[in-house]
């Protein structure tokens, strides 16, 4: 019964986000115990980086902006039980995926390469709006469902994906079963789509929609160009050694980054209602400071151990990429800081975009200063840097331009404690 009465939407999704990224480790793992080649792995990470390349930033700027135009728009005035804008947002995501699928297929001598292409163009039609579901049963306050979905969905995964390569099989097999489970998880949406929607097409709500999406593409776009403008700068100026240092340590606490994003798309809807933003910044505020207590204490033992872990994960050769693992776990503290929770859920879009530019250029500048006085670990610092002020930024929006003063809705003195004691693990090792 205390287990029940702790999940709720949140952790819910936490739970979904770790679960997913658990299963895609464990078959990475089961790959690498088979007989199943590195030149068959490596066609199986290339298959998924290119979708992921294609559509990961589109897809999560359309579902979040998507969460605060639930029950809250200008299109569809009417409370009915079945919601229109749920069919809506699966019909942009739909013709979204169809768009990606004409513009591989026109450049697909870019990915001769790349065995399976047709399998590729199948998973992308059919897993794009299937990352629908977990945010239906979110907006439907069933976080119970989201876990039952998620242990069932991924489970079978594993089975369909690691299954075949733990028989011998060809990696062709583990292919086609993450098609299997991707068509799967369309026909759940399908389901679901007829229980909760109104098959009721709306231009002008996906003018708004798309209105509100836009900067928050843009500001993923941003987001992950930053890497490769990183790996770019130190791949001119070192040789290639250096730079699969700089990778292998280049790479945020994946607890804390599925985590906190987590809990910034749960609370997103909570904030769409204008009548309950201070009931909200109350539960952010709470939130926040019960994720600190638990992710700051892990993120600083990481920092004390990295120096010994990396030869144990990796080899002796990768020990000075514990150092730039260390700079980056520095990023929790900006991190669990959740300025944009708010501002997205206020439809508060474009300071979002502007931000991410400002932190883009930033990172760029810092990164062409320090990589001459601290070589590759300059450009992890600059990263950290250009990450903090953009929090800063959308902090100094929702207090001078909404009145919503940091201490609202950020546990400062829980934060401030934290994020000093993390400084100092740092400084201890790294000097």
């Amino acid at each position: 019964m205390q287990l029940r009465t702790n999940i709720n939407n949140i952790s819910g999704l936490q739970f979904f986000q770790i679960l997913r990224f658990a299963t895609l480790l464990l078959i990475s793992i089961v790959f690498t115990k088979t007989s199943i080649g590195t030149e068959a792995i490596g066609n199986y990470e290339y298959f998924l980086f290119v979708a992921a390349l294609a559509c990961s930033f589109w897809i999560n700027a359309i579902i979040q902006s998507f969460l605060p135009l639930f029950k809250n728009n200008n299109t569809f005035k009417n409370k009915d039980q079945k919601s229109a804008e749920l069919f809506n947002v699966f019909a942009l995501i739909s013709l979204l995926s169809i768009g990606v699928i004409i513009v591989l297929t026109s450049f697909h001598f870019l990915y001769s390469s790349l065995p399976y292409f047709r399998l590729l163009l199948l998973y992308i039609f059919l897993s794009s709006p299937a990352f629908l579901l977990e945010y239906i049963y979110l907006l439907k306050n069933k976080a119970h469902r989201i876990i039952w979905y998620g242990l069932i969905t991924f489970l079978v995964q594993f089975a369909f994906v690691a299954g075949p390569a733990f028989l011998g099989w060809d990696m062709k097999y583990s292919i086609v079963g993450l098609v299997l489970i991707s068509a799967v998880r369309y026909g759940w949406l399908w389901v679901l789509l007829n229980k909760y929607a109104r098959f009721l097409f709306s231009v002008d709500f996906l003018k708004e929609h798309i209105s509100l999406a836009m900067p928050l593409v843009a500001s993923s776009l941003l987001g992950a160009s930053a890497q490769y403008i990183d790996g770019f700068l130190v791949l001119n100026k070192f040789d290639t050694s250096t730079f699969a240092i700089f990778r292998y340590g280049a790479k945020e606490f994946p607890l804390v980054v599925l985590m906190a994003n987590a809990m910034n798309t749960a609370l997103i809807p909570e904030f769409s209602s204008k009548e309950k933003v201070k009931e909200s910044l109350k539960v952010l505020r709470a939130k926040s400071a019960r994720l600190a207590h638990f992710l700051f204490p892990v993120s600083i033992l990481f920092i004390l151990i990295s120096k010994w872990l990396y030869p144990i994960v990796f080899n002796a050769d990768f020990v000075d990429s514990a150092a730039i693992f260390n700079i980056y776990l520095l990023l929790i503290i900006s991190r669990l800081v959740f300025p944009h929770t708010l501002l997205i859920g206020l439809k508060k879009t474009k300071i979002v975009m502007y931000a991410s530019m400002a932190e883009l250029l930033l990172n760029i500048v810092l990164s062409v200063i320090f990589i001459e006085y601290w070589g590759i670990e300059g450009v992890a610092f600059a990263t950290c840097i250009a990450y903090s002020v953009q929090k800063i930024i959308w902090v100094i929006y929702n207090k001078t331009v909404l009145n919503i003063a940091a201490r609202e809705y950020i546990p400062i003195p829980i934060w401030a404690v934290y994020s000093l004691l993390t400084l100092l693990a740092f400084v201890v090792v790294y000097f």
